[in-house]
C-alpha cells in the first residue's frame, strides 16, 4: 500500500504566513511600545559605554547585539505596515529581548499584562501587581536558563514561547489523500502517544470518494482541522505520532471482481499512516510546506484564541478536534457534557457455523423508548443515530480499538443507556448477509444510582442472546445487570441457575469490553463530593465527606468550585454554634483554594476572585476562619508539628479575601496578620505572599477605615503594642525586602502605601501620646528609627539610579524621602521638652538622613542638629555628648558613601547662621563646626582613595585621619584607624611599618591588671597586661619578619624585665631570652641588604590635595631598583608626565592642570648612636644604622656656574641638598612628606637671591654685549628702601627675644640666615660697580639713585650683621683656583598633617642641629 498527503500549514504566532487579502495595517496606536524601545536603548548605551570602559568585552558583545535586535526592530515598527499577527510577533520579541536584557544587566524588572504593555501600578492591585512580578521573573529566569544550556538555535525562540504558553494547538491542512482503493474509504487522523500506546485526541474524520475527491467536494481544498486543550505535559512526552487510520466502506474482500453479489458497505481495515511530530510540536525543527506529508505545526493558545487572532486561517469552517480527556487548564466557561467510548475487544464463539464469525457491532444511544442522534465518529462528522463497528473477517477474538464520542444534553443523561447488536456479516448479500440477524446484545447505563456518571476505564459487559425483537426492548434487559462484576442495578438479579430473564439468556462463551472515558463539567464520578454537594441528605456523613474532599481529584473539585464553595460555608453558618466541623471546613476551603494555585487550574483564579465578589454571602465566615487560622499560628509559634499550617500559609491570600468579603472589623484582621509577618522568617518561601496580602489591604484602606481600625483598641496599652509592633515589622521589612532588587514597581508601591500607614499612625501619635503625661519614649523613639530607616532605603536613593530610571520613579511616585523627612522635621519639633530624651540617640539616624544629597532636604534637617545642641546645652551647660556622637557617627557614615564637600559647606552655614541668635553659644558652635570640618575634609580624602588603586595614598590618608583622631582625644576612634593600617601594611608584606603602628597602641596600655576599657577590647574581657603582652609578641613577630631585631630585642629587653621583677613567670623569661639571643645571632650571621631611599615629587594641580605640589621620602624594598619602583609609581597615576629633572619645578609646572612626577634617588645620612661612638664596632652592626634609624638625606648633582674653561678640569661645581625628616626611618610609614619651616624657606629665599646676583654678574662680566635692563631691575629690586633686601621681614619675624626662646634648637639656622644677609652687601657692590660702567646717559639718575639706596642698606647691615668682602671683579682671568661665595639649598622634610603628633618611628628621637652644608667649588 502507498498513500501520500499534501497538507499546508502554518504556524502561529511566529513564521506565519500571511495572505495579502488579509493584511491589516497597525496604526500608532502601539507606538507606546516604540517609546519603550527608544528608552531602553538611551539606557542600555550608556551602560554599554560603563562596560566596555571596564574592558568586559564577552558583556559589551552580548549587549551590541540586543540593541542591534532592537533597533532593527524599532524600525519594523516605525513602519507602521506590519498585519495584525505579525506585529503582535514582533511586539512578543521585543518585551522578551527588552525584559532579558535587563536582567542581564541587573535592572529593574518589567511587569507587562496579557498583550505585553507595561503594567500600570495605579491600575492594578496590589496582589495582581505582585503576580505579575512573579510571572515575569518566571519568564525571564527560563529565558536564561535556555540561553545557558546553550540549545539555542535558529527556532529556539519558537520553542521558548511554546514553553511559556498553558495551552497549545496544533494545525493541519489536508490538501490531498492519493491510495490505490477503489472505493470509499474513511480517514480517521489523530495524535499517539507511542510509550504509552494511547490515543490522546479525538479523530479528525476525513470522508473520501473512490474517485479520489472528499466524499463532499465542497470541502475540496478545505479540509482543515486543529487539534486542541494541549498541554504542556502532552509537549513534554517523549514521542508523539500523528496517525492516520484508514478505513475503507465496501465489499469484504477487494480481490472480489462480481461486485453485484458482493456485500456493500461494509466497513474493513485497510491501512494506517504515522509520522513522528515530537520534534515539531516542541517548536524544534521549523517545517517545508513542499513536502507532501502531514506537516502540523504547534500554535500557541486556544481554540477562542486563535480564531480571535488568526481568522485568515482558522474561520469557522476549520474543524476542531478536542483532547481525550480535560486540558491541563480548564478555562472558565469551559462547559462540556461528553463521553468517549472505545470498542476495546470481543471474544466470540463460532456456534454450529464452521468458520468464525465476521463481528460487526451495532451501538445505539437509547433512552426508555428509543434512538438518540448523539454518536460522532470523529471531528467534522456529522451526528448518527448508530454506529457500526470494522469487520475483521474470521476473527475469534477482534481488538477494534474504535473511539467515538457520544454527546447528550444533561438534562437526559439519566434517562440514556448504550445498547450494543452484535451480528455476522457475509461477503455475499444476495445468499446469507440478509438472512443475518443480530445474535446477541449488550448494554451499559450511563448514570448510576447514587447519581454519579459511569466511571472511567474498562467495562467487561454482559453479553445477552434471545430473540432479535426481545433484544431491541428495552424493557427485557433494562432490569438486568449490564457488567460481569459490580455495577449491579437496583432490583437487578441474575444467578447462575437462573440465567434467562424476559427471554434474553447469559451467553457464559461470549465477552465484550468497552472502554469510557467522561469529560463532563457538569457530571461527577465521585460518591464522596456528590455526597458533599448534597450534604442535607445525609447530614451524619458530613464529616466523613468533608475529610473525604481532600483525596478527591482535583479535576473533579473545580468543576463544581461555586457549587462546593456554597456547600462549605452553608455548613459552616449553620453550626455556627459549634466548632465541631470549622476545622474541617477551614481545611477543605485551603484544600479547594490550593486547587486554584496549581497551573493546571490557575485561570480558575478569575472564578474564585468572582465568587468572592459576587456569589460569597456568609457575613459571619469571618469569625469561623480568624478563630481556625489563629489556632494553627499559635500551634506554630510554640514549635508544635501543624500539618495544614504551610497549605495555610500558602492560602493565606484568599483566606483573607474571604474575611475582608465578610465584613470583619480590620483590627483582629491586621493583628493577625501582622504576627503572622513576624512569625514567619525572611527565607520564607511563602513571605513575598503574606506580604503582599498585607499591603493589598492596606491600600485599600482608607481614612475612615483607619480611624474605626484604630477606635476597636481597648486601651492605651494595646494601641501601643500595636503601634510599636508595626513599626518593628515595618523597619525589618524596609530593612531588608522581601522581593527581589528588580521588583522596583512592586517595592515602590509598597513603599507608598507603609508611607500613608506611617504619616495616619504619627497622627495618632501626636493626638494620644506626645502629652509629658502620656509621653511614650520607646514609641517615638521606633517612629524616629523607622522613618530614617525608610528615608534612608537603597531604593529611595535616587542619585545611585540612571536617568531614566530616576525620571520613572519621579514621574510615577515623587520623592518620598522629601514627604518623610519634612515629617520628622516636624515631628522632633513638636517634642518640646521631651527631645532630651533622643540625644544622643537619634543623633546618627539624623545624620544619616542629613546626608542624603538632596538640597531642601538637608536644608530643612540640618537645623535640628542645633535645636540637638541647644536641648543639651540647656540641659549640661554643654552638648558633649552631642558632639561625641556625631563624631563617631560621622566616621561610620562617609565611610560607607554618605556625604560630599556641599554637605560640608551647608553644615557650616546652617549651624553657624543659627548660633548667631545665641550669642552664648556662638564660641562653642564655631569650635564644633571647625572641627567636624575637619573631619569631614580627611574622612572625604579617605573615602576617595579607599577605592583607589595606590595603597600609599590609603596609607597616607589612614595616617591624617588616626592623627586627627589622637589630637582631639578620641582614643577608640584613633585606635580603630591604627589597625586599619596596620591590615593595609600586611597587605604587601610591610612588616616592620606594621609593627610600628601596633606600638603606637600598645603604647596607650600600662603593665598592669586593670581591665581594658571598650576602646582597647580586641576580644574578649583582657587587663591592660594581658593585651599588651599580646601586642609585644605580635610586634616582636612584624619585627622579626622585617628583619628589625635591633628594635625586637628592645621589646623582648622589657618583656623579660615583666616576667623577671614582676609577674616571676620565669619560663615565660626563659622563652624571651631565647628569643633574644636568637636576634643577636640573626644580627651577626644573616646578611640584611640595604634598602634604597627615593625623593619624590607630586607636582600639579591635577592631584588631591593630599599629593598636590609635595615632595615624599620613600623607603624602598629589599632590592628594589629606582627603575622598578619608579615604573610601580607611574603604574597608579598612568596619565601622570615624568618629569627627568631633580629640581624643584617652576610654576608653570605646579599651576598646571595635569599631573607631573619627579622621582630619584637620594642617599641616607650615618647618624651612628652615641652608645657606639668611639668603639670597635663590628660592620653588621654599623651597617644597619646606615639604612634604618636615618632622618637625614642627601642629594648630589654636578652644576656649572659661569664660563666654561676647557683648559680648568675643576670648572665644574657639586650642589648638595640635604633633606631632613622630622621622624626617622623606618616608621608608621614609608615616607614622608616634604615642607618647608618659615625659618628654612627664609634661607633657601636669601640663598636663591644671592645666587641670581652673582649669576648675572658672571654673565654680564662675560659678555659686554648683555643689554642694561635685567640688571637693571634686579639691583634696583632690591636696594629699593621698601624691599631693604627683602630682609626686612626676616627680621621682624626671627630676628626677636621672642622666637630665640621659643626656638633654641634654630640657633645655627639664624646665624646663616645673618651670614646671607651680610654676604649680599659685597654682591650687591659689585654689580652696582658693574651696573655704573654699563649705564646709559639716559639712566644716570636712576644708578645715581640706586647707588644712594645702597650706601643706606650697606650701612645698616654692615652695623648689625658684619663686614664681608669679594676678590677683586675685575680679575678677569687667572690660572690659580679661586674661592667664590659658598652656598647651598637645604630642605626639611617632614608631614605638616603630623606635627606634634606621633607618626613616626615609635622610638626616642634625638633633635639633631641644623648643619649647614656648604657647596664648595674648588
Amino acid at each position: 500500500m502507498q498513500c501520500s498527503f499534501c497538507t499546508e500549514h502554518t504556524f502561529w504566532n511566529y513564521g506565519q504566513k500571511v495572505q495579502p487579502w488579509d493584511q491589516e495595517v497597525v496604526l500608532s496606536a502601539e507606538m507606546p511600545l516604540v517609546k519603550e524601545v527608544t528608552t531602553t536603548l538611551r539606557e542600555w548605551g550608556s551602560i554599554w559605554k560603563q562596560l566596555y570602559v571596564a574592558n568586559k568585552k564577552e558583556r559589551v558583545v552580548q549587549v551590541q547585539r540586543l540593541m542591534w535586535d532592537l533597533m532593527e526592530w524599532r524600525s519594523q515598527l516605525l513602519s507602521g505596515t506590519l498585519p495584525s499577527d505579525e506585529f503582535k510577533e514582533l511586539k512578543q520579541k521585543v518585551t522578551s529581548k527588552i525584559d532579558y536584557g535587563n536582567k542581564i544587566l541587573e535592572l529593574d524588572l518589567v511587569v507587562r499584562d496579557v498583550d505585553g504593555n507595561m503594567l500600570d501600578p495605579e491600575n492594578a492591585s496590589v496582589i495582581n501587581l505582585f503576580r505579575a512580578h512573579q510571572d515575569a521573573t518566571t519568564k525571564i529566569n527560563d529565558r536564561i536558563k535556555e540561553e545557558q544550556s546553550n540549545i539555542q538555535s535558529d527556532h529556539s525562540g519558537i520553542s521558548a514561547r511554546i514553553q511559556s504558553s498553558p495551552t497549545h494547538s496544533l494545525y493541519v491542512f489536508v490538501r490531498n489523500f492519493v491510495c490505490r482503493i477503489g472505493e470509499d474509504s474513511e480517514l480517521f487522523m489523530s495524535l499517539y502517544d507511542p510509550n504509552k500506546q494511547t490515543i490522546i485526541s479525538e479523530n479528525y474524520l476525513v470522508r473520501w470518494g473512490s474517485k479520489g475527491f472528499p466524499k463532499e467536494i465542497e470541502m475540496l481544498n478545505n479540509l482543515k482541522v486543529v487539534f486542541t486543550d494541549l498541554g504542556n505535559k502532552d509537549l513534554n512526552r517523549e514521542k508523539i505520532y500523528l496517525i492516520c487510520q484508514i478505513v475503507r466502506v465496501g465489499r469484504m474482500d477487494l480481490k472480489e471482481t462480481n461486485t453485484k453479489k458482493c456485500t456493500q458497505g461494509l466497513r474493513r481495515p485497510f491501512g494506517v499512516a504515522v509520522m513522528d511530530i515530537s520534534d515539531i510540536i516542541k517548536g524544534k525543527i521549523e517545517c517545508d510546506e513542499e513536502k507532501q506529508y502531514f506537516i502540523p505545526f504547534a500554535l500557541v493558545g486556544d481554540i477562542v484564541q486563535i480564531r480571535k487572532e488568526y481568522p485568515h486561517l482558522v474561520d469557522r469552517s476549520t474543524v476542531v478536534a478536542r483532547k481525550l480527556g480535560f486540558p491541563e487548564i480548564i478555562m472558565p466557561g469551559d462547559i462540556r457534557n461528553d463521553i468517549y467510548l472505545t470498542l476495546w475487544a470481543g471474544d466470540f464463539d463460532k456456534y454450529n457455523k464452521t468458520t468464525q464469525k465476521n463481528m460487526e457491532v451495532i451501538m445505539m444511544v437509547c433512552d426508555e423508548e428509543g434512538k438518540a442522534n448523539s454518536i460522532c465518529l470523529g471531528a467534522g462528522d456529522r451526528p448518527l443515530n448508530e454506529y457500526r463497528s470494522v469487520i475483521y473477517y474470521q476473527i475469534k477474538q477482534p481488538r477494534w480499538m474504535e473511539t467515538f464520542k457520544v454527546a447528550i444534553p444533561l438534562e437526559e443523561m439519566h434517562r440514556i443507556h448504550l445498547r450494543f447488536m452484535f451480528r455476522h456479516r457475509s461477503s455475499q448479500e444476495c445468499k446469507y448477509d440478509k438472512s443475518e440477524k443480530n445474535f446477541a446484545m449488550a448494554f451499559v447505563r450511563l448514570m448510576k444510582d447514587d447519581g454519579t456518571v459511569l466511571q472511567d476505564g474498562l467495562h467487561d459487559l454482559v453479553v445477552f442472546k434471545g430473540d432479535s425483537k426481545r433484544m431491541e426492548d428495552v424493557n427485557s434487559y433494562l432490569s438486568l445487570p449490564s457488567a460481569r462484576h459490580g455495577d449491579v442495578h437496583k432490583g437487578a438479579t441474575l444467578s447462575r441457575s437462573s440465567s434467562s430473564v424476559g427471554g434474553l439468556s447469559v451467553s457464559s462463551r461470549d465477552s465484550f469490553t468497552i472502554s469510557t472515558l467522561v469529560c463532563s463539567t457538569k457530571l461527577t464520578q465521585n460518591v464522596g463530593l456528590l455526597g458533599l454537594l448534597k450534604w442535607r441528605t445525609r447530614p451524619e456523613l458530613l464529616k466523613e465527606n468533608l475529610e473525604k474532599l481532600k483525596i478527591i481529584d482535583g479535576e473533579e473539585v473545580v468543576k463544581f468550585l461555586q457549587d462546593t464553595l456554597d456547600a462549605l460555608f452553608t455548613i459552616m453558618m449553620e453550626h455556627s454554634q459549634t466548632d465541631d466541623y470549622d476545622i474541617l471546613v477551614f481545611d477543605a476551603l485551603i484544600y479547594i483554594i490550593g486547587l486554584i494555585a496549581d497551573r493546571k487550574f490557575q485561570h480558575f483564579n478569575t472564578v474564585l476572585e468572582a465568587y468572592i465578589k459576587q456569589h460569597f454571602s456568609a457575613t459571619l465566615a469571618y469569625k469561623k476562619l480568624m478563630s481556625v487560622l489563629k489556632r494553627y499560628l499559635d500551634v506554630s509559634s510554640r514549635g508544635e508539628q501543624c500539618e495544614n499550617y504551610l497549605r495555610t500559609l500558602k492560602a493565606l491570600e484568599y483566606i483573607f479575601k474571604f474575611i475582608v468579603r465578610s465584613r470583619t472589623l480590620y483590627s483582629h484582621l491586621l493583628m493577625t496578620i501582622n504576627r503572622t509577618v513576624i512569625t514567619m522568617g525572611r527565607e520564607h518561601t511563602l513571605i513575598s505572599r503574606v506580604v503582599a496580602c498585607m499591603t493589598a489591604i492596606l491600600s485599600q484602606m482608607d481614612d475612615r477605615h483607619y480611624t474605626l481600625y484604630l477606635e476597636t483598641f481597648s486601651g492605651t496599652r494595646d494601641l501601643v503594642d500595636f503601634l510599636m509592633e508595626t513599626f518593628m515589622m515595618f523597619m525589618d521589612l524596609i530593612g531588608k525586602h522581601v522581593y527581589p532588587s528588580d521588583w522596583m514597581a512592586m517595592i515602590m508601591v509598597q513603599n507608598r502605601v507603609f508611607l500613608r500607614a506611617i504619616n495616619i499612625y504619627a497622627d495618632t501619635m501626636n493626638l494620644k501620646f506626645l502629652n509629658n503625661n502620656d509621653f511614650e519614649v520607646q514609641l517615638w523613639n521606633n517612629y524616629f528609627h523607622l522613618a530614617v530607616a525608610f528615608i534612608t532605603q537603597e531604593s529611595l536613593q535616587l542619585q545611585h539610579f540612571s536617568p531614566t530610571k530616576r525620571n520613572k520613579i519621579l514621574t510615577k511616585y515623587g520623592d518620598m524621602r522629601r514627604l518623610i523627612g519634612f515629617a520628622i522635621r516636624d515631628m522632633w519639633y513638636k517634642l518640646g521638652g521631651n527631645k532630651i530624651c533622643f540625644i544622643p540617640g537619634m543623633v546618627g539616624p539624623i545624620l544619616e538622613m542629613t546626608l542624603i544629597p538632596e538640597e531642601e532636604l538637608r536644608r530643612a534637617t540640618i537645623p535640628i542638629f542645633f535645636d540637638m545642641m541647644l536641648c543639651e546645652h540647656k540641659h549640661s551647660t554643654h552638648f558633649h555628648k552631642f558632639e561625641n556622637e556625631i563624631i563617631l557617627k560621622l566616621d561610620h557614615e562617609v565611610e560607607g558613601g554618605g556625604g560630599d564637600e556641599r554637605y560640608m559647606e551647608l553644615l557650616e552655614n546652617i549651624l553657624l547662621e543659627c548660633a548667631i541668635e545665641y550669642p552664648f553659644m556662638k564660641p562653642e558652635v564655631e569650635h564644633f563646626v571647625t572641627l567636624v570640618k575637619g573631619l569631614l575634609v580627611r574622612l572625604l580624602d579617605y573615602r576617595t582613595v579607599m577605592n583607589d588603586d595606590s595603597r600609599n595614598n590609603r596609607m597616607s590618608c589612614t595616617v591624617n585621619l588616626l592623627n586627627f583622631y589622637k589630637d582631639i582625644n578620641r582614643e577608640g576612634m584613633y585606635i580603630r584607624y591604627l589597625y586599619k593600617l596596620r591590615d593595609l601594611h600586611m597587605a604587601v608584606e610591610n612588616y616592620t611599618e606594621a609593627a610600628y603602628t601596633l606600638l603606637l597602641h600598645s603604647r596607650l596600655l600600662k603593665w598592669s591588671d586593670e581591665q581594658c576599657g571598650p576602646q582597647f577590647e580586641m576580644g574578649s574581657s583582657q587587663t591592660q597586661r594581658q593585651q599588651k603582652e599580646y601586642l609585644y609578641d605580635t610586634i616582636i613577630g612584624y619585627f622579626d619578619k622585617g628583619k628589625m631585631w635591633e628594635e625586637a630585642i628592645i621589646l623582648c629587653k622589657e618583656l623579660a624585665d615583666q616576667y623577671e621583677n614582676e609577674v616571676f613567670d620565669y619560663e615565660l623569661l626563659s622563652q624571651s631570652l631565647k628569643q633574644q639571643a636568637k636576634f643577636y645571632e640573626s644580627i651577626m650571621k644573616i646578611l640584611r641588604p640595604k634598602p634604597d631611599y627615593f625623593a619624590v615629587g607630586y607636582y600639579g594641580q591635577g592631584y588631591p590635595p593630599f599629593l598636590r605640589n609635595k615632595v615624599f621620602i620613600h623607603r624602598g624594598k629589599e632590592y628594589e631598583r629606582r627603575e622598578d619602583f619608579q615604573n610601580q609609581l607611574m603604574s597608579q597615576f598612568p596619565s601622570a608626565v615624568r618629569l627627568n629633572i631633580t629640581t624643584m619645578p617652576g610654576d608653570d609646572i605646579m599651576l598646571s592642570p595635569l599631573q607631573y612626577i619627579q622621582c630619584f634617588t637620594v642617599q641616607p645620612v650615618l647618624e651612628i648612636p652615641p652608645r657606639l661612638k668611639n668603639k670597635p664596632v663590628p660592620d653588621q652592626i654599623i651597617n644597619f644604622y646606615k639604612s634604618n634609624y636615618v632622618q637625614r638625606f642627601h642629594y648630589s648633582r654636578p652644576v656649572r656656574r659661569g664660563p666654561v674653561d676647557p683648559n680648568n678640569e675643576f670648572s665644574m661645581w657639586i650642589e648638595r641638598t640635604t633633606f631632613t625628616t622630622v621622624y626617622k626611618l623606618p616608621g608608621i610609614l614609608r615616607w614622608f612628606e616634604t615642607t618647608i619651616s618659615p625659618l628654612e624657606n627664609a634661607i633657601e629665599t636669601m640663598e636663591s637671591t644671592n645666587e641670581k646676583i652673582l649669576t648675572m654678574i658672571n654673565q654680564y662680566q662675560a659678555d659686554e654685549a648683555l643689554p642694561i635692563n635685567p640688571l637693571s631691575m634686579l639691583l634696583n629690586g632690591i636696594v629699593d628702601p621698601a624691599v631693604m633686601g627683602g630682609f626686612a621681614k626676616y627680621e621682624k619675624a626671627f630676628f626677636i627675644e621672642e622666637y630665640t626662646q621659643k626656638h633654641p634648637e634654630d640657633r645655627d639656622k639664624l646665624a646663616r640666615l645673618k651670614d646671607l644677609i651680610a654676604w649680599q652687601i659685597p654682591l650687591l657692590g659689585g654689580g652696582i660697580s658693574l651696573h655704573g660702567k654699563r649705564v646709559t646717559d639716559d639712566l644716570r639718575p636712576f644708578h645715581e639713585r640706586m647707588e644712594e639706596c645702597f650706601k643706606h642698606m650697606k650701612k645698616k647691615v654692615e652695623k648689625e650683621y658684619g663686614v664681608r668682602e669679594l676678590p677683586d671683579m675685575d680679575e678677569r682671568k687667572s690660572t690659580r683656583p679661586r674661592s667664590v661665595l659658598r652656598s647651598f639649598r637645604q630642605s626639611v622634610i617632614s608631614i605638616s598633617s603630623l606635627q606634634g603628633s606621633e607618626c613616626g618611628t615609635p622610638t626616642k628621637t634625638h633633635p639633631d642641629r641644623y648643619t649647614s652644608i656648604p657647596r664648595t667649588y674648588t
